[in-house]
């Protein structure tokens, strides 16, 4: 039911953005803006309770607890395991992102500064760790441990709804309101992946043009998005352990390297001592952006930036949730949080400064203008940057394999994922199943393209994260009841043991 209920609502906005595209981007805009702002509010003390929440797990009475048997071992080593995580989660996203954010904030920035100055660049690039810093990731560390727990230590099935057990009671949780849970969890899924999939095609696309001059038009879009499916196919039917491992650490090979390069033979002290302030402006101010709201000067800034971002990674949690869970089994969860929250954080902070830093420095000192151009086009951002660099048409290109493969990654994860949502939340779901969600998502895509109703059907996705939201801190109770609930356990067995102890040692004494 779950699985033919969520067709049918997708086919619905599918054929609703196909037909009349300017309609659904109208429609799906106004409910955005509603939530946003009447509950703009809530997204920003959930989301800071949800990383409190994160730490408490972390550094509390339950971080020696394994995500499945006490004997049991984890199935990938720790950089497999951190590459995976991190190409399902925002690989792609900070390839794009990395240049071109800082500049969008050095030219518009926040808390009322001027644009084009010292303090600008200071915000933009305070802002750009925040916005895929350690909040976003403690999003994904809640949804991946509670999906976790339940499915590998209690025995569970892998789907949203299992999580909700001790909250709501298993009636209803593999009940109707359970179909509710996984049928949102799956839209969410199949939207967001979707509307990835046209963007990522644009941007390979724009990538391509920039380096070769292949025109951007719906002929080369539909061959591009036909290749990816084909890659992604064969990836996510090869299975965890070949396929998406295999592609997860070339990912990290790939974009370590790029890194590495730029930071080498770009403003290399520039870069350090843009990390160093920017890390310490991050920190001081962490708690003051996670509450910042504008109601006596009706800023825009905020819903425009820090609550659409919030959005945006809510509605993808429960894919990014699900993927993370599976591959973590046999982990505690003190290694479990801090391998997932502060590892890819970190890592982000680093790509941020890198080539955000350089970007800042190419516009502030060097007068390329890359923030007008990024204004024009956002996709041509890094490309612009690494053009400035020795080598800069080679890397320019080891760039764009870097997006495909992070994006052939995500694509067979998620498609990995909607499988197991759509079967009960089976662990290795059918190659059948997985290849109908894969061609369903590419056609989604590819009919959006030519009728223009991608950027509606992205913002419809968003709008749909103010339930999920719910959901989260539902999820956050769930578990913490359960844990408290083995832990009371925990501690009958320990006394009883000692009871027994203690009865067997009185017994030796006294026939001795």
């Amino acid at each position: 039911m779950v699985f033919i209920v969520s067709i049918v609502i997708i086919a619905g906005f599918v054929l609703w953005g196909a037909v009349a595209p300017d309609q659904l981007s109208d429609t799906a805009d106004q409910v955005f803006s509603f939530s946003i702002g009447n509950f703009g509010w809530f997204y920003l003390m959930s989301t800071l309770a949800i990383l409190v929440f994160a730490f408490y797990m972390a550094f509390g009475k339950y971080g020696s607890i394994k995500l499945g048997a006490d004997e049991d071992e984890p199935e990938y080593s720790l950089v497999s395991w951190f590459a995976m995580l991190f190409s399902a989660g925002m690989g792609i996203g900070l390839v794009f992102w990395g240049v071109a954010e800082p500049l969008s904030h050095y030219t518009s920035p926040p808390e009322g500064a001027t644009g084009g100055t010292a303090d600008a660049a200071r915000l933009a690039m305070r802002y750009s760790f925040f916005h895929w810093g350690l909040h976003p990731w403690a999003i994904y560390t809640v949804i991946s441990l509670a999906l976790a727990y339940f499915q590998f230590r209690k025995g569970y099935k892998g789907l949203i709804s299992s999580t909700f057990i001790p909250l709501i009671g298993r009636r209803l949780a593999e009940g109707w309101l359970g179909k509710v849970i996984d049928i949102l969890a799956i839209i969410a899924t199949a939207f967001g992946v979707a509307t990835s999939l046209g963007l990522g095609t644009l941007q390979i696309n724009g990538g391509l043009n920039h380096l070769f001059g292949i025109s951007s038009t719906i002929t080369v879009q539909t061959i591009i998005i036909v290749v990816v499916t084909v890659l992604f196919l064969l990836s996510a039917t090869t299975g965890l352990d070949k396929g998406i491992k295999l592609l997860s650490n070339l990912n990290l090979l790939i974009a370590v390297i790029l890194m590495l390069f730029v930071l080498i033979v770009g403003p290399t002290s520039f870069i350090f001592d843009t990390l160093t302030l920017s890390l310490g402006g991050y920190l001081q101010n962490i708690i003051a952006m996670s509450l910042r709201m504008t109601p006596f000067t009706h800023g825009t800034w905020i819903g425009a930036w820090t609550l659409f971002y919030w959005a945006w990674w809510i509605a993808w949690a429960p894919f990014v949730g699900t993927f993370i869970a599976r591959v973590s089994k046999g982990r505690t969860i003190k290694e479990f949080v801090l391998g997932v929250l502060l590892v890819p954080s970190a890592f982000g902070f680093l790509w941020f400064a890198v080539f955000g830093g350089t970007g800042l420095k190419l516009e502030m000192f060097d007068q390329i203008g890359l923030a007008k151009a990024v204004e024009q086009d956002t996709t041509t951002a890094l490309f612009l940057t690494l053009e400035q660099l020795p080598l800069g048409t080679i890397i320019s290109v080891v760039a764009t394999l870097l997006i495909i493969t992070f994006f052939v990654t995500s694509a067979d994860s998620a498609t990995f994922v909607l499988g197991m949502l759509s079967s009960d939340g089976r662990l290795n779901p059918s190659n059948k199943v997985k290849i109908i969600w894969g061609v369903l998502q590419s056609s989604i895509a590819l009919v959006l393209l030519i009728s223009g109703g991608l950027t509606g059907l992205q913002t419809a996705s968003i709008a749909a994260a103010l339930p999920f939201a719910v959901i989260l801190v539902g999820m956050c109770v769930s578990l913490q009841m359960a844990l408290r609930e083995e832990d009371k356990i925990r501690i009958k067995k320990e006394r009883l043991m000692k009871t027994r102890l203690k009865a067997l040692l009185d017994k030796e004494y006294n026939e001795a």
